[in-house]
């Protein structure tokens, strides 16, 4: 098996693992970030509220997008993250001095290397989401689509592919940015630990691995929220003005939300995220490796 291979089918383990564990933080996340003004005082309120008129399998209301396209999407990551990272460490080999070790990546070079798996994740992850979140949004009662393939099918009949990119834009910075900050952090731990201790990477504790995951998707968070809410703002808004368009651009929407709702909006919804995250962050990582060091052992 290719080590390119390999990579997206831990990928694919990692990112399974983050759906399962993450889902019912996402729906809460999204439904505050997209409601009006006032519609909920928290995220206990937006819980309850979910839990009480829609019923406890509402917390995974859209699973069957985000767990076949998430998993698409880890693995997209994890795939053009390793190659990248193989491609600089080749490159410092060659130029290695004096025994120093060419396959000890840089910072730039990590950052780099995410910000490449992040823009090739967000081909897949800007239509995944897109559909995940009209259906996480929708009325449980009158229901525009019946899962996912009939909202590709009803959104693509009347808008095309740039229906179902809406909002591919923001998606792309937000995966850049968000990317280069979540592996460079995730690989620097993961470097420290192993010059520390003296071990190779399929030595690193899996412990170690959750808690690296973890602190990896705060610091993705903490740069990208405000970015991701106007993401969701404009994945939920009508697609022509006929059918309640808010928005004309992502900075149109930026500047209407700043507005009108004030700078709270960028963060409403932060707090099931920042639960949710140590969670879901730590289980992809954790699957990753670990997916990774079975394949590798074949």
């Amino acid at each position: 098996m290719s080590k390119t291979v390999k990579d997206l089918t831990a990928g694919t383990a990692g990112g399974i693992a983050q759906v399962l564990v993450g889902q019912p933080f996402d729906i809460v996340k999204v439904r505050m970030q997209t409601s009006p003004k006032g519609t909920y005082s928290g995220m206990m309120h937006c819980a309850t509220g979910i839990l009480k008129n829609e019923g406890p399998l509402a917390f995974y209301k859209g699973t069957l997008t985000p767990l076949l396209g998430i998993g698409v999407c880890v693995s997209i990551q994890f795939g053009a993250l390793e190659n990248v990272k193989r491609y600089f460490a080749a490159q410092n080999s060659a130029k290695a001095i004096g025994g120093e070790n060419g396959a000890t990546l840089s910072g730039s070079q990590l950052f780099t290397a995410g910000v490449v798996a992040g823009i090739a994740n967000g081909f897949v992850s800007g239509p995944v989401e897109h559909i995940r979140i009209r259906l996480q949004t929708q009325s449980s009662t009158k229901p525009d689509y019946k899962g996912p393939f009939d909202a590709i099918k009803k959104i693509h009949s009347a808008h095309g592919l740039p229906g179902l990119f809406k909002g591919q834009a923001v998606t792309f910075l937000r995966e850049a940015t968000g990317y280069g900050v979540y592996f460079l952090a995730y690989e620097k731990l993961v470097q420290r630990e192993m010059a520390l201790k003296g071990i190779k990477r399929d030595e690193l504790s899996p412990v170690n691995a959750v808690l690296y995951g973890a602190a990896a998707g705060y610091a993705l968070w903490a740069v990208i929220y405000p970015i991701d809410m106007i993401k969701s703002r404009m994945q939920t808004d009508g697609f022509t003005s006929a059918t309640g368009q808010k928005y004309k651009s992502a900075i149109d929407c930026v500047r209407t939300v700043w507005r009108t709702e004030g700078i709270a909006a960028f963060t409403r919804g932060l707090t099931p995220t920042l639960i949710r995250s140590p969670f879901a962050n730590g289980a992809t990582f954790l699957g990753f490796e670990m997916a990774s060091r079975v394949l590798n052992s074949w």
